[in-house]
């Protein structure tokens, strides 16, 4: 990966973005979007658009959700001590004893998860799982008003994991989930802005909201109606399953470094996932199929499913530990996928016809 690219990369992940509070990470990707793109913009749902050649036609709409899963203070009790919830979908488990950053409004506030000791546990106490409402947050305020001249009600945080490089060409990092999307598009749009001799298309990267906490399709519902496109392709990730306990006939053979994930089914239109598969095949993209019988569980369903219907595709990166401070994707992947959307993207003509036939 370009040294250009993967420091982008490293700012992307490293800055807090929670689902509704994704202000910061956006602000990051537009100003590299600055640089590569035709057309810069955003909108009122925080959704960001950098676009290519935009009088071309079709209209292509490749979309990566830039939240993250995060915390939110619920309650400030007598002592300074923060109650909170969950923003999107946690194991509780993962919580304990971790380091976190919340996001006020007087700037960021460290604190600590704290539990009981386990010296301190009956028996019965210590065979339990723990949940979020036997966790608290510390931030060393001795009183409520001491806790609340720094902090309020609402304010998001996430835990306070950065990157980190691994041998192999891996990285781990929290916001994998789904930051390294918003990535990929960027890197799709880079890549055709660099050799666009050629391109026919209207090319549109979205870095969209609030995917982890909505099922109505946060902002990927109103990104179509902004870019207006025939059609989309959905960059999200999947779950690795190369690691022990993981059975392959139900979840699937999907490793790091074996390249993206195509999905078939849900949300999928067959004529686009057949021109990705063959673009790969083209390219010398290894890929991976993932079967979708019901749902993708992602912005496609949204998508998908928006205005007059749009004919949508999934592009996955394989993640492992998904929804933890520490998932970890393979760099090649990420170049590979964006190597894909940008090759699929030149493949396309004013006659492509995306209606099932």
């Amino acid at each position: 990966m370009e040294t250009r690219s993967l420091e982008f990369l490293k700012t992307l992940l490293d800055t807090p973005g929670p689902s509704s509070f994704e202000a910061a990470p956006a602000r990051v990707w537009r100003a590299e979007a600055e640089r590569i793109a035709d057309e810069v913009q955003a909108d009122v749902s925080g959704n960001s658009y950098a676009t290519l050649n935009p009088g071309g036609a079709p209209r292509v709409l490749l979309a990566g959700h830039i939240d993250e899963i995060g915390v939110m203070v619920s309650y400030i009790d007598e002592q300074g001590y923060l109650s909170f919830d969950t923003i999107g979908g946690w194991d509780p488990q993962v919580f304990v004893a971790q380091r976190v950053t919340l996001l006020a409004r007087g700037g960021p506030v460290r604190g600590v998860i704290g539990k009981k000791a386990i010296h301190l546990m009956e028996k019965e106490e210590r065979e339990k799982v723990s949940k979020v409402e036997d966790l608290w947050i510390v931030i060393g305020a001795g009183s409520r008003a001491e806790a609340e001249a720094r902090v309020r009600i609402g304010d998001p945080g996430v835990l306070a994991a950065t990157l980190a490089e691994f041998p192999g060409d891996r990285i781990v990092s929290r916001s994998i989930d789904n930051r390294i999307g918003a990535f990929v598009v960027l890197e799709a749009v880079r890549l055709l802005g660099a050799a666009r001799a050629g391109l026919a298309a209207s090319v549109t990267a979205v870095a969209t909201t609030r995917e982890e906490i909505s099922g109505g399709g946060g902002g990927a519902r109103p990104s179509v109606a902004v870019a207006e496109p025939d059609v989309a392709i959905v960059v999200d990730v999947t779950h690795a399953t190369d690691y022990p306990g993981i059975d392959k006939r139900r979840h699937g053979e999907y490793r790091l470094g074996g390249g993206p994930v195509l999905s078939r089914g849900a949300a999928v239109s067959p004529v686009v996932f057949e021109l990705l598969a063959e673009t790969a095949e083209a390219e010398g993209i290894p890929y991976a199929i993932e079967a979708a019988g019901r749902d993708t569980h992602t912005d496609a369903e949204a998508i998908f499913n928006a205005h007059r219907g749009v004919a949508t595709a999934l592009v996955s990166v394989p993640n492992r530990y998904m929804h933890s401070p520490n998932e970890m994707v393979a760099l090649a992947d990420l170049e590979q996928t964006a190597r894909l959307l940008a090759a699929f993207a030149q493949r396309l003509t004013r006659e492509t016809d995306f209606v099932p036939r």
